[in-house]
């Protein structure tokens, strides 16, 4: 029997969201269905304090699309479905309140790499090799890769990448401000989960509220971002977990937060 396209697994409070299917980790409508079905079950766990994202094919990531789902589209109608579809999936990600992080090794291409720049830490082994390469196939990026890449790297990188179809080594993508640290290969899980254990020593309550200030809606005008900012920085004052964080300063020990 054929192992599941995503494994869960729980270490501490980290759900470890492995993707499995080989021999790429293509992103199918099979490997789709079952990562949404995964991470809605993370996002509405109260047990899970964060995610990491993980492949069990050492050499791929995420390749990228099913080449041959993407050559049975046939009429716009069916190719921007599949793209809302995967849209949806990564904004689940994107707009979970706890922490979701990729940890990366050997190649991220296409839907991989914006499955990448859904998570809210990315780290990847050295050997890592990014790209959005859909140009070359007389496509362009469909998973909200042309908003958030030039969002997080500016305009003309992502605009260099986007148009050449080039790939990028994981320095090169630190350099840009793709991810966030580069590891010695094969450490990039353990270094995620080190991430995911400094998180979970905070509070819960703060993370979220964190998480919910950054991915404000940037159409909304910055005056009422702020605002908003302002207004959850004051909420946290009436939470158990901010009044034993300032005792806990105040007395010179550590915090025990209870996400309350």
């Amino acid at each position: 029997m054929a192992a599941p396209p995503v494994t869960q697994t729980l270490e501490e409070n980290t759900a470890v969201l492995t993707l499995n299917q080989p021999p790429v980790n293509a992103l199918s409508h099979n490997l789709l269905d079952a990562l949404e079905s995964a991470v809605e079950e993370t996002r509405q766990n109260d047990e899970v304090r964060s995610v990491v994202l993980a492949s069990a094919i050492p050499e791929y990531f995420v390749a990228g699309a099913d080449i041959k789902e993407l050559n049975a589209i046939t009429s716009q109608g069916e190719g921007q479905a599949y793209a809302e579809r995967g849209q949806a999936i990564l904004q689940k990600i994107e707009n979970a309140r706890k922490p979701f992080i990729a940890a990366v090794e050997g190649y991220c291409l296409g839907g991989g790499t914006e499955l990448v720049l859904a998570c809210h830490l990315k780290v990847a082994g050295a050997h890592a090799r990014f790209g959005l390469p859909e140009v070359n196939l007389g496509l362009m990026p469909g998973f909200g890769g042309t908003q958030r890449l030039t969002q997080q790297i500016g305009l003309a990188r992502a605009l260099g990448l986007m148009l050449t179809g080039k790939q990028v080594t994981a320095r090169e993508a630190c350099d840009f401000g793709l991810i966030d640290q580069v590891v010695k290969t094969g450490s990039a899980l353990d270094t995620a989960l080190s991430f995911a254990r400094q998180i979970q020593t905070k509070s819960a309550l703060s993370i979220a509220k964190i998480l919910e200030a950054v991915y404000q809606d940037l159409s909304t005008p910055l005056a009422q971002r702020y605002q908003k900012e302002a207004e959850a920085f004051g909420s946290q004052f009436e939470t158990e977990d901010a009044k034993e964080g300032l005792k806990a300063f105040l007395e010179k020990r550590m915090p025990q937060f209870k996400g309350k």
